[in-house]
């Protein structure tokens, strides 16, 4: 285990990111979509649709979901799921809040990277 598998890594201040909207942050070989709800509850999405791909920071955040810009799949923030009839499920990352700051599990963040396809280009 590494260092980054033990702590929670700071992306920024709840004040960065509007009432249901969402900023980027890159990890690694990550890019992961940080959601702030109305009741300014905050979560970690990796910033890719299970469906084709699209950015889910730039989707319409919404009742605890946030729908993708490119085919309007509905995606839960808290688990990740898709809604509705559609199938699928976005890696999500825990997070935490102190004095304002936002924390993402480093945990998490090492567990996702190590799922990610291997680059076999020259």
């Amino acid at each position: 285990m590494n260092a980054i598998e033990t702590k929670w890594i700071a992306v920024g201040s709840i004040t960065d990111i509007p009432r249901e909207g969402a900023r980027c942050v890159e990890a690694g070989a990550l890019r992961i979509a940080i959601f702030r709800t109305v009741d300014d509850d905050v979560y970690a999405i990796e910033d890719r649709c299970p469906h084709k791909g699209g950015p889910l920071s730039q989707g319409i955040v919404h009742g605890g979901c946030v729908t993708c810009p490119l085919h309007n799949m509905v995606i839960a923030l808290e688990s990740g799921e898709a809604q509705g009839a559609d199938e699928g499920r976005a890696t999500v990352f825990r997070t935490r809040q102190r004095d304002g700051l936002i924390f993402v599990s480093g945990a998490d963040i090492a567990s996702a990277e190590a799922r990610q396809p291997v680059s076999t280009a020259a």
